[in-house]
């Protein structure tokens, strides 16, 4: 009994299989028993939110806590004031919320903990398991193997699930081509973050045979699935990471030289973009043709036809051919009419928001019903709007400012003495951090979604912030308000 309880109070053991259950849930095969352990272990995640309140006093030491704590007060005032039929899903993810905080951006609460170790394991099974996916995805779509099945779960739960490709897209072994990019560019930077040396002393080294395989498959992974918002994430994470080598030290640049570098940055920046978006499709049109041979010598030797007939063009050939392109030829993919229907909601209550919980019942009440119970259209697909919407101006105010506060700190330690950096993990954190708000811009991110999107995001700010509790610790011995216990690192 004592060894179950010492398990259950492993905030670090919590961590690591959450994230990797959430992971889990996005692998088509075993999604379903993956969604059920999950339901189990966010209990157990509410649980450590208490337990650890208890222990280590996580608020009182939570840098920024202040502004957590408005944020959270607003989002529950919001729940009162619109109060409604879909109250429990609101509350759902106010529970949600709170494992983000303090859980998982929390950590940096928890004394004496390195977190090197926890970081190195992650980093090493998303690398695993993501690369072996996108292996055995692209060995299967080579040779031709792709269905859709249909589950039925006693007519309570109806699902199809995409094997290999999905509306013309990349899916591979993962439930849709959207998660399949976030995963790969996640995966990349992983191996990223495994290159530093000093993360490299705590976990050891990764093998050169998976570090190749791992650039491979997680690169094709990115450019087949036509995920526009993860090739903004990656194209935002190299830009980041390329202004951080550029400002990074310690010694004063002269007024000339910042502006040679300003322009260099932007220079590069462009050519980048547009020269990357010109080889995703060279890419995507000769792996299409590719795809098409490959198939047609598949049937050919398994199927006993002529070859020569596979390669006659007929209208029912051109409509198998795979393009690995947007069946929706709109650039927003429907997100704008989501966007405006946002705005509208936002008018029904402008200081406190409508409630996440709302979104979709308020939609079909009060306005014209653009959003809708179903996978596409039941989230604004944009993280920062998800929270205006939700939590009305002063909700997102608070949020702003706990996140303004957050970066305005990481950016000083960054490129004020960036040359100590060199080897650490920080500048890849920080580089991913500023990354994916620009690509929570266009997808369900930030907070509101139970996900593996959403808790790694938290996780790596949580890392982020040892470093800045390490930079500041004599912040965190000054209070506020001649108080012992409210501490300045709230503010």
């Amino acid at each position: 009994m004592s060894r179950v309880k010492a398990i259950l109070k492993d905030t670090s053991l919590f961590r690591r299989s959450y994230i990797l259950t959430l992971l889990c849930c996005r692998i088509i095969f075993v999604q379903i028993p993956a969604y059920v352990i999950m339901a189990l272990m966010f209990v157990w995640g509410l649980g450590l939110v208490l337990y650890n309140e208890r222990r280590f006093k996580t608020f009182y030491k939570m840098r920024f806590g202040l502004w957590v704590a408005g944020f959270l007060g607003v989002m529950l005032l919001s729940m009162l004031i619109c109060f409604s039929i879909t109250l429990p899903v609101s509350f759902l993810y106010f529970l949600n919320a709170l494992i983000c905080f303090f859980v998982f951006y929390g950590l940096h609460t928890e004394p004496d903990f390195d977190f090197r170790e926890e970081l190195g394991f992650i980093a090493k099974a998303v690398v695993y398991i993501v690369t072996i996916g996108n292996l055995l995805g692209l060995f299967c779509l080579l040779f031709g193997i792709r269905s859709l099945f249909e589950i039925d779960l006693f007519g309570i739960l109806q699902l199809e699930i995409p094997f290999t490709v999905f509306e013309n897209r990349f899916t591979g072994f993962f439930t849709n081509p959207n998660q399949l990019g976030f995963l790969s560019a996640v995966a990349l930077f992983c191996l990223h973050l495994l290159s530093k040396q000093r993360l490299r002393d705590v976990t050891g080294k990764i093998s050169n045979i998976w570090v190749v395989l791992g650039v491979v498959a997680n690169f094709f992974g990115i450019l087949l699935s036509d995920s526009n918002a993860t090739f903004v994430l990656v194209l935002a994470y190299f830009i980041v990471y390329l202004a951080y080598l550029f400002f990074s030290e310690k010694r004063g640049l002269s007024v000339l030289t910042t502006i040679l570098r300003v322009a260099s940055v932007i220079v590069i920046s462009v050519v980048l973009v547009f020269s990357s978006m010109m080889f995703r499709t060279i890419f995507n049109t000769g792996f299409s043709a590719v795809t098409a041979q490959t198939n047609s010598m598949v049937d050919y030797i398994f199927r006993d036809g002529n070859i020569l007939d596979e390669f006659e063009e007929n209208p029912a050939q051109k409509e198998e051919i795979i393009t690995f392109e947007h069946e929706n030829k709109n650039i927003d993919s429907g997100r704008f009419k989501l966007w405006n229907e946002c705005f509208e909601l936002l008018k029904l209550s402008p200081v406190t928001g409508v409630g996440f919980g709302n979104i979709v019942y308020y939609s079909q009440i009060y306005l014209s019903g653009a959003f809708k119970y179903d996978m596409h259209h039941n989230d604004p697909h944009n993280g920062l709007l998800t929270i205006l919407v939700s939590t009305g101006v002063l909700g997102f105010l608070m949020f702003a400012v706990f996140g303004f506060r957050f970066g305005k700190h990481c950016m000083q330690h960054l490129f004020l003495k960036g040359g100590e950096y060199k080897e650490e993990m920080f500048p890849c954190m920080f580089s991913f951090l500023a990354a994916y708000l620009v690509y929570s811009l266009f997808d369900v991110t930030l907070l509101y979604g139970i996900s593996f999107t959403v808790m790694f995001f938290w996780l790596i700010m949580g890392y982020t912030s040892t470093y800045i509790l390490r930079k500041e610790q004599m912040l965190g011995q000054r209070a506020l308000f001649h108080s012992k216990t409210l501490k300045r690192t709230l503010l």
